[in-house]
């Protein structure tokens, strides 16, 4: 019943686009979805070991996952002078370079991004399913965040919707595995592990061990499952709950636009620091200028840099951010991910604590 609900929400969503049950696998949250398709790909040794492209920065779980299970991390670097964006050109220098190593067989696409906050346009998302399409691979695409979505002229795109407004060409050969989460979005229900997976074009065969793959773990919690219904099937206009229900919804999502948007225009204020718009999902990722001394400092202590710099934010001012580096970033640059979750006026003095903080430390360190 679950599974029929999910595809005839995604049906919704996609604009009619049909979605079969049976292309749906239920997960306990989209983090173990994700690790199990991986697990499906990763074989072989030496030069024919699979390997897999993931975003710099990337949410960890992916190179933890690869790590874990003995693939080839491909990273491709998204473009941050252009708001994180992720550049075709890019795409085909990391395939280029993994493939005298390796043998790759899947690309990771996280959008809304975590921990950059971007969104990609469709005209991204249509250069990339041709790229997949051209060199034959398995796209895995992370939407958990498909609802936080602030900026004007922005708009979230299931890669699926496009993968199929595209034509046979793409959408008959195009290997497609889609996640979704009750963690995120407007729920925020984290603990409950609730998820689903969609898979397009999977090979009948391949479908077969998938299923025993997923088979052998048991089933999702049942609160996380039931929750994950609620999500998919949300009162109706003609149901009492309804007002109350997009009311809620309404100004969940509102708050975290002005939170995202007041978050960007103070860190922006700070000499040292430049954040990118935060487009989407519910993080910034700025970058931050650090002097020569506290770059020397943290290579004395064993720190990254941007560890040196979180590790005293944390100890001076209580405030625990991550540093960049625990993401990936490109050498010589560091950043920090902070979330825009915290209540408006508790997210004001975070960030006016950083700004004050970041000051002293520059000039403590210049």
């Amino acid at each position: 019943m679950i599974r029929q609900d999910v595809a005839r929400y995604i049906e919704r969503r996609d604009g009619g686009i049909a979605c079969d049950p049976d292309n749906i696998y239920l997960s306990t949250g989209a983090s173990d979805a994700i690790v199990t398709m991986l697990k499906l790909m990763v074989s072989g040794e030496g030069a024919s070991r699979t390997g897999v492209m993931i975003s710099i920065p990337q949410y960890p779980l992916y190179s933890a996952a690869l790590a874990e299970l003995g693939a080839v991390q491909i990273n491709y670097y998204l473009d941050e002078d252009n708001c994180w964006s992720l550049d075709i050109n890019e795409l085909r220098r990391a395939l280029q370079e993994a493939k005298k190593h390796c043998r790759p067989r899947a690309l990771c696409i996280i959008n809304p991004g975590n921990p950059t906050g971007q969104v990609q346009s469709r005209q991204c998302i249509e250069e990339v399913i041709r790229f997949a399409a051209d060199e034959n691979l398995f796209l895995m695409s992370d939407e958990v965040y498909q609802d936080n979505v602030y900026a004007d002229g922005c708009k979230f795109h299931s890669f699926k919707k496009v993968l199929f407004e595209m034509g046979p060409q793409y959408s008959s050969k195009v290997e497609l595995a889609s996640f979704h989460s009750t963690s995120k979005c407007y729920m925020g229900e984290c603990g409950f592990r609730g998820g689903y997976m969609e898979v397009v074009n999977l090979d009948p065969e391949v479908k077969v061990q998938l299923t025993k793959l997923v088979s052998v773990r048991l089933c999702p919690p049942v609160p996380g499952q039931a929750l994950l219904d609620v999500v998919v099937n949300p009162p109706q206009p003609d149901e009492p709950s309804y007002d109350t229900f997009i009311k809620e919804r309404s100004d969940t999502l509102a708050a975290l636009a002005e939170k995202a948007s007041m978050t960007q225009d103070i860190l922006n204020q700070v000499p040292g620091i430049k954040c990118n718009p935060v487009q989407g999902a519910m993080y910034t990722f700025p970058r931050i200028h650090l002097p020569p001394k506290a770059i020397l400092k943290a290579k004395e202590n064993g720190q990254s840099p941007d560890m040196f710099y979180c590790m005293k934010l944390l100890e001076e001012t209580g405030i625990c951010l991550v540093p960049g580096s625990g993401f990936g970033q490109r050498d010589g640059t560091y950043h920090f991910r902070m979330t825009i979750l915290p209540l408006k006026d508790k997210l004001k003095v975070v960030l006016a604590k950083i700004k004050d903080f970041h000051q002293i430390f520059t000039e403590q360190y210049s």
